[in-house]
């Protein structure tokens, strides 16, 4: 099957779904065509199953029909708390979903989708406290740069992607743990590990361990940053799209549709609301 199919996709992938479906109890017909009451399938079986009620068939739905255990996947019931604590709509918390996350927040179970970004590790190991003697901190970065490059470096780059960076951040924690952690974006939302302290966790590792354990602790991480901007939750409350894409998407917002993307995630997903009700 196709990883994502949606309303309008007319192919045998299709018709692989609208079977996996039926075989779970699910009324569809079986004609290779995903129209509304495909959608309307779709959705029922999310439901059903606990999962996030969307209408797409993406990986989640699909794993879900395979017969994979999903328990530490995000649910409906996630972002209904996410709504009630951020005091707006689901539509709109469904919206910044779809657009804003990476789709899956593990690579593979008790493996949270992460990146290690370099630089911010340099940048952290250049920190400077009262007690640090500034020139051996600068030395220190200096030979870390030259011998390590791919692990610290002013600039970003070294990717692995996937569970190679897991390997990188391994090796990141053999210099410092704690800034190793907090120079990995982390889970759904990839809230960087060095916010640590200001969304509220006790430590890089209290953060990292929320992390590991299921996406709902990966929404609530993010639902914690909408919490500590101001801006960006007013923005998202009053659902001014692109103020919110601005402040969490940064300059670029416009020229990659961020906007617009979430309005119209949102105008779909209030309509499924309200036919649904």
């Amino acid at each position: 099957m196709n990883r994502v199919m949606i309303i309008g996709d007319k192919n045998h992938q299709v018709r692989d779904l609208q079977a996996a479906l039926k075989r779970a109890g699910i009324e569809v017909y079986v004609d290779g065509d995903f129209g509304e009451k495909t959608e309307l399938a779709v959705m029922a079986y999310q439901r059903k199953v606990g999962l996030v009620v969307d209408g797409i068939a993406g990986p989640k739905t699909l794993a879900a029909l395979a017969g994979a255990d999903c328990r530490c996947l995000l649910k409906e019931s996630d972002l209904i708390r996410a709504a009630d604590r951020l005091g707006t709509d689901l539509a709109s918390v469904k919206a910044v979903n779809e657009v804003e996350s990476r789709g899956s927040g593990f690579f593979e179970p008790g493996k949270p989708a992460i990146l290690f970004e370099r630089h911010v590790m340099h940048r952290q190991l250049s920190l400077v406290t009262e007690q640090d003697d500034a020139h051996q901190v600068q030395a220190r970065v200096a030979d870390l740069v030259a011998t390590l490059p791919n692990l610290v470096n002013p600039r970003p780059g070294g990717y692995s992607g996937g569970m190679a960076e897991h390997a990188r951040l391994a090796r990141a924690k053999m210099i410092d743990a704690g800034a190793a952690i907090g120079s990995c974006s982390w889970g759904l939302f990839q809230i960087m590990g060095y916010h640590f302290a200001h969304l509220g966790y006790p430590s890089e590792q209290a953060f990292a361990s929320a992390m590991q354990t299921s996406e709902a602790n990966q929404l609530d991480a993010f639902v914690r940053f909408i919490e500590a901007d101001p801006a960006l939750h007013k923005a998202l409350k009053n659902r001014q799209w692109a103020k919110f894409a601005r402040i969490y998407n940064g300059p670029a917002y416009a020229r990659n549709l961020y906007d617009v993307k979430l309005a119209r995630a949102y105008a779909r997903h209030k309509a499924l609301l309200q036919e649904a009700a």
